[in-house]
């Protein structure tokens, strides 16, 4: 397979300050209502017929997987464009049930609980029977790799040391000590049951305040590291964990669920080689796999697609 010349990372990853603005805008345009039709940022951006637009949310681990997909799908012949960093679910959703989006990477758990926040989770299986009986019907999921990354409840080593929590603690435990942090996430994490709300209603904290940052990316690992926000939303495959000596607080009530690398699909735009060569990537994707390519990027700084190449080449998929 001959892949298509190198592109440069800040032409796809990072389109300047205009860029910037448009998906702030666009977050705050897709409000918190699943019902409500977000605009569409791709406006204009028309893919050409045939094409496979794979899309991903706006943070690093997401652009990885979208990069993934898209280069498996290239390899079986497909054409292919991207749409990265588009926004968070609640834009993305909407931009794959019109048809703006083909492929999107996605995480079981984590969907159906936006699609569904009161679903039960009890095994990633039944998961994804609960997603398909929600999903708008030009949609479908894929099959659901054993890779799983999950939000989680993080603090950085200083608070975790004050107040003598460590990695065996649990949510339960920050009850007493809630009200005196900051917490930080993404806009989404403030209303979602995955987010303050579960974190209120399921085990009873009520935090200081909140401090809007980004979807687990460095806005949020440079707060949480300098002390500006005590606790944070850390996706649980994140490098940063371990470098900067994070503590995520157990989770035994399960509230963010299962979070397995799901591909979510529009049904008439991908032809079955292209489902079949998403279900193979699922088939050797898993989490110590994900955790090594997290880390290439956000830790080494490589360029997603390059170590998305190199990886589907050593699983035998490229």
């Amino acid at each position: 397979m001959t892949f298509t010349a190198k592109r440069s990372r800040y032409r796809t990853r990072h389109t300047g300050a205009a860029a910037v603005a448009l998906t702030a805008a666009v977050a705050l345009l897709a409000g918190c209502s699943s019902d409500d039709e977000p605009d569409n940022p791709l406006a204009g951006e028309e893919a050409e017929a045939g094409t496979v637009v794979v899309g991903s949310n706006n943070f690093a681990e997401s652009t990885l997987l979208a990069d993934i997909y898209g280069e498996a799908l290239r390899a079986k012949g497909l054409k292919v464009s991207y749409k990265h960093n588009i926004g968070s679910r609640e834009t993305t959703y909407g931009l794959m049930k019109n048809g703006s989006i083909t492929v999107l990477p996605e995480y079981n758990g984590s969907l159906l609980a936006y699609l569904d926040p009161k679903a039960g989770q009890e095994s990633a299986e039944a998961v994804n029977e609960a997603v398909k009986a929600k999903l708008d019907k030009k949609l479908t999921l894929l099959e659901s790799s054993p890779a799983e990354n999950k939000d989680s409840v993080s603090l950085n080593a200083e608070t975790a040391k004050k107040y003598g929590l460590t990695a065996e603690s649990t949510l339960a435990d920050l009850k007493e000590t809630a009200p005196d942090l900051v917490i930080g996430g993404s806009p989404e994490f403030q209303t979602r049951q995955q987010g303050l709300k579960g974190l209120e209603t399921v085990y009873g904290l009520k935090f200081k305040s909140f401090k809007a940052l980004d979807a687990g990316g460095p806005l949020t690992q440079a707060a949480l590291t300098g002390n500006e926000v005590q606790a944070a939303d850390v996706f649980t495959t994140d490098p940063t964990i371990v470098k900067e000596k994070f503590v995520v607080l157990k989770d035994p009530e399960n509230l963010f669920g299962f979070a397995n690398v799901t591909p979510l699909v529009h049904k008439d735009a991908l032809p079955q080689e292209g489902v079949d060569a998403l279900n193979a990537v699922s088939a050797k994707l898993d989490t110590e796999t994900l955790l090594d390519l997290d880390a290439q990027i956000q830790l080494e700084k490589k360029d997603p697609l390059d170590v998305a190449r190199a990886w589907l080449k050593s699983a035998g998929l490229d």
